[in-house]
C-alpha cells in the first residue's frame, strides 16, 4: 500500500462498512497477479485546486474523470459522483500506457463507493497515459460506460526547462517594459526642440 494499510481484520463486512467512512479504501492487483491486493485507505483530497504553475488538468470528454497531473510526476485523479448515486458499490480503475510499439497495461484500481479522488504517485515522463473509470452497481443494474481520459506526463527535464524559460521570459518582459518608460521619458524632456525665447518688445516714447 502507498497510503496506511488497514488492521488485517478482513471480516466479510469490513469493505462495505469502511465505504461509508469518510476516508478512501481501495485494492491494487499488480498486473499479472491472481490475488487480490491488500486493502488500504487514503484520506480524501478535498479542497484541491489545480494551478497553473502546479499542474496541469486533463479532462475526458464528459468532464466526469480529471487527471491533474502535478510536477512532481504523479498524477491525482478526480471524479464526480457518479448517478444514480443508489446501489453504487465502487469503481474499477484501469490503466495503460503507449510503449514504442504496443499499448501496456498498468495495476488495476478497486475503489470503495466513497471514493471520490485516486493519487497515481509516479507517472513515466514522457508516455501517454489512458485510464479508465468504471462505476460498479450491485445487480440488476448493469455499469454505465466508463469515463476515460488520455494525457502525456512532462519528462522532468523538460518541466524544470519550462518553468526556467517562463521565469526568464517574465524578467525580460519586465526590463522591457522599463527600458520603453525611461526611452519615453528621455524623449520628452530632453530631447525635444525648444524654441528661441521672445525677446522683449521695446516700450514706445510718449
Amino acid at each position: 500500500c502507498r497510503d496506511p494499510p488497514i488492521l488485517p481484520l478482513l471480516a466479510a463486512g469490513l469493505w462495505e462498512m469502511l465505504q461509508q467512512q469518510p476516508w478512501c479504501p481501495y485494492k491494487v492487483r499488480a498486473e499479472g497477479a491472481a490475488a487480490a491486493g491488500r486493502l488500504c485507505f487514503r484520506p480524501p483530497a478535498r479542497g484541491f485546486q489545480c494551478s497553473a504553475r502546479a499542474c496541469l488538468a486533463h479532462r475526458s470528454p464528459s468532464g466526469a474523470l480529471v487527471a491533474n497531473a502535478l510536477r512532481n510526476g504523479s498524477v491525482l485523479l478526480q471524479w464526480a459522483p457518479p448517478r444514480p448515486a443508489a446501489g453504487l458499490r465502487g469503481f474499477a480503475l484501469n490503466c495503460s500506457w503507449d510503449g514504442t510499439y504496443t499499448r501496456f497495461p498498468c495495476d488495476s484500481v478497486e475503489l470503495g463507493a466513497s471514493c471520490r479522488d485516486y493519487l497515481l504517485p509516479e507517472a513515466h515522463g514522457g508516455v501517454r497515459y489512458r485510464l479508465c473509470l468504471q462505476p460498479r452497481y450491485a445487480p440488476p443494474r448493469p455499469a454505465p460506460p466508463a469515463q476515460c481520459v488520455e494525457f502525456r506526463v512532462e519528462p522532468a527535464a523538460m518541466r524544470d526547462i519550462v518553468v526556467a524559460m517562463t521565469a526568464v521570459g517574465g524578467s525580460i518582459c519586465v526590463m522591457l517594459v522599463f527600458i520603453c518608460l525611461l526611452v519615453a521619458y528621455i524623449t520628452e524632456n530632453l530631447m525635444s526642440p525648444r524654441g528661441p525665447a521672445t525677446p522683449p518688445q521695446p516700450r514706445g516714447c510718449c
